[in-house]
């Protein structure tokens, strides 16, 4: 249990080292086509662009995932069975209790938000409450608390803005090629760097939507991991699992662009190489096979 902590977290940061330091390659040579040759303003406009995304994401995305998800806070006497989990998690995880949310649909799923411990929320579906028993849904909200514990959401929404930015540039390159705004100096360099900024213009967002869901399917299996260790129950979150792989109801209020924070991908996975690439979430069958392999 503790090596896979370990090695998820070793995983995670390489990705997001690696995936960084693409960027910063990716805005120098935005600057070196756009601006010939000012590859140090193309990584200053890149960082300004940057602080400007992570600012409004940190301040506000939770709560536009909120009203996006149609999720609604409830109060302890609405519902003191799911407040009661959430309560004894977080004081086991020695957070702050996190808000509890809830939304109108027969779908089984949850996800966790806020920016950290003492802003977080855990959203569950009402289809979870009424199909999970306790061990099961306790085994869940782990999953959930240990999502916010671990800083996920922030570091998953510093990943969003790495790969809205890593877009905006690749297309603002692809329009310059197109519209004839590129390296006019001449000569093999200025062929060579137009080349590269054709490339990386057509590649970036490939390479900036396998990276994501590279790093969203680690934090999946480290928030398992966490949350086996939490409630020092396996099973529970393996015999959850198992109900949410059976359950093929898509969840309404659920979208490309938030479907990486739930437990189980809301938008239902389909087989297949590309398909296991491009997903967000970890094969079910994996996440169970390693937790009742704990």
């Amino acid at each position: 249990m503790y090596e896979q902590i370990s090695q998820n977290k070793r995983n995670t940061l390489l990705l997001v080292a690696g995936f960084s330091l693409f960027i910063i390659f990716l805005a120098w040579v935005f600057g070196e086509i756009w601006f010939q040759g000012g590859g140090t303003l193309g990584i200053i406009l890149g960082a300004i662009f940057l602080a400007f995304f992570v600012a409004f994401n940190y301040f506000w995305g939770d709560k536009v995932v909120l009203a996006v998800s149609g999720a609604k806070e409830v109060r302890q006497e609405d519902q003191p069975y799911l407040h009661s989990l959430i309560e004894g998690l977080a004081i086991a995880a020695g957070i702050p209790k996190p808000k509890a949310y809830v939304i109108e649909d027969t779908a089984l799923n949850a996800f966790a938000t806020g920016r950290d411990p003492e802003h977080g929320i855990i959203v569950v579906t009402t289809g979870l409450i009424a199909t999970m028993n306790r061990q099961e849904l306790e085994g869940v909200i782990a999953h959930e608390m240990s999502h916010i514990k671990n800083y996920d959401i922030r570091l998953m929404m510093m990943i969003v803005v790495l790969v809205g930015l890593a877009a905006l540039l690749s297309d603002i390159m692809l329009r310059s090629v197109l519209f004839g705004r590129h390296d006019d100096r001449g000569g093999r360099a200025g062929l060579i760097m137009l080349a590269i900024g054709i490339v990386l213009a057509i590649l970036t967002p490939i390479i900036a939507l396998v990276v994501k869901m590279a790093i969203s399917r680690e934090r999946e299996y480290l928030a398992d991991a966490d949350a086996a260790l939490l409630t020092r129950n396996p099973p529970g979150l393996a015999s959850a699992l198992k109900k949410l792989a059976g359950d093929k109801e898509v969840l309404e209020a659920a979208n490309k662009a938030t479907a990486h924070l739930y437990i189980s991908n809301p938008l239902k996975n389909r087989s297949g190489f590309l398909d296991s690439m491009f997903s967000t979430h970890p094969p079910i069958e994996k996440r169970i096979a390693r937790l009742e392999a704990m």
